[in-house]
């Protein structure tokens, strides 16, 4: 995990610079990276190598789509400093889990890139965290059951509403840029197995950073799934 942070961290202040304060890409991955325990070293050192105060190895980002079992469409984004032996490996999961790696825009029109946000509903009243994101530039934002607000916003105005948050002291549990299908895939049974292994192993892949589906499970079934394993 401080690995997948720290290229992240790495490729982050490469493009946008050192200062979290200035760069809210990177401000969001190491609030991330915080939460799971990263050693503040390690996060410092990662910066240093992104900005070039430190020597490091050159990490450049890339995005593969395919297809799973059942037609699911599945898009992965990865940071790594070996392009050819990354998507050999990619090629290499898809294959072994009844799907495979497709041309460049084959499933990525399915999915919707926006900002999403979630906030704890004990935190605010919903009207008046409702007026406060939509000021900002929030497109809409709804009630999960898990007990937290879901945030939705365009990406160019995402760090224009997190940073509205973070001036009111408002705590958020996710905060980043994500893809949103647009439409979705039922899948059943061992169908339903099958694509939940593709996903976890390609999550596992050292050099991959996010992975996106647009399968569709109820969730009797994905209990049943997740028991079964």
């Amino acid at each position: 995990m401080f690995g997948k942070f720290a290229r992240r961290i790495i490729s982050a202040a490469r493009r946008g610079g050192g200062d979290p304060e200035k760069n809210t890409e990177l401000r969001n991955i190491i609030e991330r990276a915080h939460d799971h325990d990263m050693p503040k070293e390690n996060i410092e050192r990662a910066i240093k190598k992104g900005t070039g105060d430190l020597p490091g190895v050159e990490y450049e980002d890339y995005v593969y789509e395919g297809y799973g079992p059942g037609g699911v469409a599945v898009i992965v984004e990865v940071t790594t400093d070996n392009k050819n032996r990354t998507i050999a490996q990619i090629r290499k999961i898809f294959d072994e889990h009844e799907g495979n790696v497709g041309e460049r825009g084959c499933v990525s029109y399915l999915f919707d890139k926006k900002g999403y946000i979630t906030v704890n509903q004990q935190q605010i009243d919903e009207l008046e965290l409702f007026e406060l994101v939509v000021e900002a530039g929030a497109e809409d934002i709804d009630q999960n059951d898990s007990g937290f607000y879901e945030i939705f916003t365009n990406v160019e105005n995402f760090s224009d509403v997190k940073n509205r948050l973070d001036e009111e002291d408002i705590e958020t549990d996710v905060a980043g840029i994500t893809r949103i299908p647009s439409t979705t895939v039922p899948v059943k049974n061992n169908c339903g197995e099958q694509v939940l292994k593709l996903l976890e192993e390609l999550d596992d892949h050292e050099d991959v950073q996010e992975v996106y589906s647009n399968f569709e499970m109820d969730d009797r079934a994905l209990e049943k799934v997740e028991a079964a394993n």
